[in-house]
């Protein structure tokens, strides 16, 4: 088991506004991620020793974690994705905006998409990083995006919600009247986009433990100190071959049941794929004031309610409506999942026209060219396709433009197609 020396970071919410950096929570201090792997962020391993702990089992650790309830803490994330995959730059489009906004603020072309929130965290999907992360319940919670040159800050305090970028002095406003509220004690506020709600070591832990029936093996595979706390290590592995993970480690803390560290490690080896945890974390309730923003002097200040607004009433009729999703998994034979487990595959029916097949000239031509030059053909009693492929997700698209897409190798796409067929 590898292990590092902790990562240190300065301590403090450093913007220019005095914001002291402290506490975070289990359900999940906005932190995102975008792609098809669906939880693609990491953090670089912070083991320092391995201490002596009281022996436990890997269902009473299990236990411990689902019983967990901190509502607060604060801490330093570092951020590392490794997919195989280009790096990704901020872009905008038609994902996100607060509030809900189809496009609006977070839209390409929005007056405020520097400041958008899915603009700025598309660039977690690959590459190293560095988050400052705090959180006082449901209702309270902060992350900063810490650059070289630029801090990115992510505030939501109640039914208000601050998106601010150094970098272009740009802050973005928003409401969400019923974040956090009725109940709802353990997710992330209604007007923060979807991205961040599920990207924490904790939730990351929560989702690969409910993978963890008669397809997995989990154990607990001793101890490691993850920001200056003791740990258990907990090591679930898929019992399922074609599985492209080779395998997932949760550091759970000793006290408190809080995972600390999830890193997944794909079957072929190599760096972890998907590694997220705090090189520093403290257990306390936060200062009011990490949680209070005012915009700098001289930035530009963007209504994000009005923005998502206007980008409604301009561009809603051409945004698809649910109908139309609706039409669309009728009409392509509708969304599937076939197999169990960590085999499970996705597979939406093709309506007959596929990817170029190479024999057209010109445009067309060029097109099988560049997809022969970044997925491999194969072959079957399908017909045929073209695989593409990362370190842990692989997608086969049939030339009758049917998609087979899962956490699988190459072998169990094809013979998923054939058995389709």
């Amino acid at each position: 088991m590898p292990r590092n020396e902790p990562t240190q970071v300065t301590d403090g919410w450093d913007e220019g506004r005095s914001l002291k950096r402290r506490k975070a929570v289990r359900y999940g201090v906005p932190v995102a991620v975008a792609g098809v792997a669906a939880a693609t962020i990491g953090l670089v391993p912070a083991f320092a020793g391995s201490p002596d702990l009281p022996k436990i089992s890997a269902q009473d650790l299990i236990a411990k974690v689902a019983k967990s309830d901190v509502q607060q803490l604060s801490g330093t994330v570092r951020v590392s994705t490794d997919l195989g995959l280009p790096s990704l730059p901020g872009a905008g489009g038609a994902a996100g905006g607060f509030g809900g906004g189809q496009a609006g603020a977070g839209g390409k072309g929005g007056d405020g998409a520097s400041a958008a929130p899915q603009n700025k965290l598309m660039e977690l999907a690959s590459g190293a990083h560095t988050l400052r992360v705090a959180a006082d319940g449901p209702e309270k919670q902060r992350v900063s995006i810490i650059d070289k040159a630029a801090e990115y800050s992510l505030v939501h305090n109640g039914n208000e919600v601050w998106a601010y970028d150094s970098g272009s002095n740009t802050a973005m406003h928003s409401t969400a009247p019923d974040a956090g509220r009725h109940g709802k004690q353990h997710q992330a506020p209604e007007g923060l986009p979807k991205g961040l709600k599920s990207a924490t070591p904790q939730d990351l832990a929560k989702q690969a433990l409910k993978a963890a029936g008669d397809t997995t093996s989990v154990t607990v595979d001793g101890t490691a100190t993850v920001a200056g706390r003791d740990a258990y290590q907990l090591l679930i592995k898929p019992k399922q071959a074609a599985s492209t993970v080779g395998s997932i480690r949760v550091a759970v803390d000793a006290a408190n049941g809080v995972p600390l560290k999830f890193t997944l490690t794909p079957k072929s080896g190599g760096a972890a794929a998907i590694d997220v945890g705090y090189t520093n974390v403290d257990f306390a309730k936060p200062a009011a004031s990490t949680f209070s923003f005012t915009p700098p002097k001289g930035a530009k200040v963007v209504d994000g309610d009005k923005e998502a607004a206007k980008d409604r009433r301009e561009h809603g009729k051409n945004l698809p409506s649910h109908q139309d999703a609706k039409d669309f998994q009728k009409n392509r034979g509708g969304l599937k999942v076939i197999g169990k487990g960590w085999t499970s595959i996705a597979t939406i029916k093709g309506a007959g026209a596929g990817l170029p097949s190479g024999k057209e000239q010109g445009a067309g031509g060029d097109a099988a060219k560049f997809l022969d030059s970044i997925g491999e053909k194969v072959h079957g009693s399908f017909g045929s396709g073209r695989v593409f492929s990362t370190r842990l997700v692989n997608a086969l698209v049939t030339d009758h433009g049917t998609v087979y897409v899962g956490a699988v190798d190459k072998q169990a796409l094809i013979d998923a197609a054939n058995a389709a067929k």
